[in-house]
């Protein structure tokens, strides 16, 4: 079983500190101002080796309000919630707090310690109990075990310890798979060493030599030394309380709030969906936009809250909402989150991160648009992974996405994400548009772009009935929103395997399509072919042809001349010249049988050959050398092929 952490929590100067310092023998106020003021300002650490054998990290928070902040960086991590009231003041505003954030956070565990037992007389303290059995009423620590202890005579530790041994025993912490992830909560530099940051490893696990990325700034740097509990070691897994020496950054390039993770695992964003659950002792309605602050992780950020279904949330309610912050934040689904109050700073609701690369959801006001965003929020809070993937895939459009997009989205890696993915592609409702990459499209998104092209196509046909079709780049440029070239090649590739459409060279058509003639066409397509039939080797230019056929538009002509040469009744030699196929392949058969007989020819013996002036030789020429028949050596030229 991994290591588990505990956490305290409590009003200021309800004996958390020394709670833990009898418990463990370790004073966790290390810093000089908080020895001088009495209270704890950062978070202390603590471990204890429990009689079933297993070592407990723990972690002590600040108490006094103007350090919830770092409270809140003390909890992300947390198993087990030593929840702390002392027993000559009872609840107080903090222990309220504290308490708030706890929940918000997905504490699922803990126990009430009542401190300073020995302040007051058996009665007094018989009313706190009561007074703390009634507020934990209905919560997470409804029915838990309430010590009363003593941190002077030492009275009350010894049931603290067999709790904590019992809890730890009895209940299974799971192992909490994925890459390697610390929320980092304190950056220092050690002389010789470099940087060091600490935090609570809260997935996977790391070891030295690998190489790590800190987000949101992407920052690079490779595990140099670890130590867990001022013990170095090789490897260290979640739940433990981490410190971790950087090699290839500086001090001031980390910040408390960067997460330390392997390189692929996150990717920032400044939007996020979330569940939000709004405290009831909040004394009005949350308004649409609201500013506020995010405690994600160790991070605080800036942002607004976008109601999506309302235009006020009132308080003890729940509702879908988009956190817009001012900076970005990389996290996974199913993290937790807590805000605050701009101004005047109070814990105000929280609750759990349920996507972390969606599109924006703007504020709808018709009933049907808040339907719709309700309707996503259903399914993101819901069990059924397979939907959560259908709609990150449809909300990704013609893009699709890979399997890396989807492992972020969804928090799952590996064979994980392989276990998830298998169903709906077995099932065709999603489709891999590119092995390589394994980029995903759902199905219905693959059939509106393959249904695109053969509109695309239809209508080009249209209104370009002598044209045979479009090349692929130019029905790709005229989709309305953008598609990913993976996934319209896949698309089109699947048009193809179907006989639906077809490519020659890099032109595709309908396979139905047929160039149709008028009869006004049809005679035109005749008159041509007779023109460059008349005409001999000694054909017109492009332009002669056009003037010689005024009665019609150049650009039907144009059609025409393209139609012929694609049933390959004229050849084209140049851009200007195009030649009757019958009189050009009879020129060809004739240099041949010369070049077998003589072995070579030059441009003045085609030229006797032919009887033809320099205006048509030379391009023919060069035609029969680009169509591979000769190679040129010098002012010569050769058979390529001698058969």
């Amino acid at each position: 079983m991994r290591e588990i952490v505990l956490g305290t929590a409590g009003h200021v100067d309800h004996g958390k500190t020394s709670f833990v310092k009898y418990l463990t023998g370790i004073d966790t106020d290390r810093l000089k101002e908080e020895k001088k003021r009495g209270i704890t300002i950062e978070l202390g650490f603590a471990y204890l080796d429990l009689p079933c054998g297993h070592r407990l990290g723990i972690v002590d928070v600040p108490g006094h309000e103007k350090f919830v902040k770092n409270m809140v960086a003390g909890v992300t991590g947390m198993d087990l919630l030593a929840f702390i009231v002392a027993a000559d003041e009872g609840i107080m505003p903090q222990t309220r707090e504290h308490f708030d954030i706890c929940r918000l956070l997905g504490v699922k565990r803990g126990f009430v310690v009542v401190t300073k037992k020995d302040m007051v007389d058996e009665d007094w303290l018989g009313m706190v109990v009561e007074e703390v059995s009634d507020f934990c009423a209905g919560s997470f620590l409804e029915g838990a075990p309430i010590i009363p202890v003593s941190s002077i005579t030492g009275e009350g530790f010894e049931l603290v310890v067999e709790t904590i041994d019992r809890f730890v025993s009895e209940h299974h912490f799971a192992e909490v798979f994925g890459p390697f992830r610390l929320p980092v909560d304190r950056v220092f530099a050690m002389k010789g060493f470099g940087s060091v940051v600490t935090g609570t490893s809260i997935s996977g696990r790391t070891s030295i030599g690998d190489e790590l990325r800190l987000f949101p700034t992407r920052q690079t740097a490779k595990v140099r030394g670890i130590q867990v509990h001022s013990a170095s070691v090789e490897t260290v897994e979640a739940g433990h309380r981490t410190a971790i020496n950087l090699q290839g950054t500086e001090t001031d390039e980390i910040s408390r709030g960067m997460v330390l993770a392997h390189p692929d695992c996150l990717e920032p964003n400044y939007m996020l969906d979330c569940q939000l659950v709004y405290l009831s002792a909040n004394p009005k309605a949350l308004k649409h936009r609201a500013r506020v602050r995010v405690h994600l992780g160790s991070a605080e950020l800036i942002g607004r809250v976008s109601l999506l279904d309302r235009d006020e949330l009132q308080p003890g309610l729940e509702a879908p909402v988009q956190l817009l912050l001012e900076s970005p934040v990389a996290v996974w689904p199913g993290d937790r989150y807590v805000i605050r109050s701009y101004s005047p700073v109070a814990t105000i609701g929280g609750g759990e991160i349920l996507g972390n690369q969606s599109p924006r959801k703007r504020k709808r006001l018709t009933e049907k648009d808040r339907a719709y965003n309700r309707q996503i929020f259903e399914t993101l809070t819901g069990d059924d992974i397979e939907a959560k993937i259908l709609l990150y895939l449809k909300e990704s459009g013609m893009s699709g996405l890979t399997s890396a997009d989807l492992a972020i989205r969804l928090g799952l890696f590996a064979k994980h994400l392989v276990k998830v993915l298998n169903p709906p592609l077995s099932a065709k409702k999603m489709v891999v548009v590119d092995s390589a990459s394994q980029r995903y499209l759902v199905s219905e998104v693959a059939d509106e772009v393959s249904g695109t092209i053969l509109t695309s196509l239809a209508a080009y046909h249209k209104t370009n009935p002598l044209k045979n079709g479009l090349s692929k780049e130019e029905v790709r440029s005229g989709f309305k929103q953008v598609v990913d070239p993976k996934v319209f090649n896949y698309c089109l590739n699947d048009l193809l395997r179907k006989n639906t459409v077809v490519q020659e060279e890099s032109v595709i058509r309908l396979a139905t399509h047929q160039v149709a003639l008028k009869a006004d066409e049809e005679k035109l397509k005749r008159d041509l072919e007779c023109w460059y039939r008349d005409k001999g080797l000694t054909t017109a230019t492009i332009k002669e042809t056009q003037e010689a056929f005024a009665d019609y538009p150049d650009s039907l002509v144009r059609e025409v001349l393209d139609l012929l040469l694609k049933e390959g009744m004229l050849t084209k030699v140049s851009e200007s010249l195009y030649f009757c196929s019958v009189h050009l392949n009879r020129m060809q058969e004739e240099v041949v049988a010369f070049m077998k007989k003589e072995g070579e020819i030059d441009a003045p013996g085609f030229k006797n050959l032919s009887g033809l002036t320099r205006k048509f030789s030379i391009p023919i020429l060069e035609y029969f050398d680009r169509m591979k028949l000769t190679i040129r050596v010098g002012d010569k030229r050769i058979l390529r092929r001698k058969d």
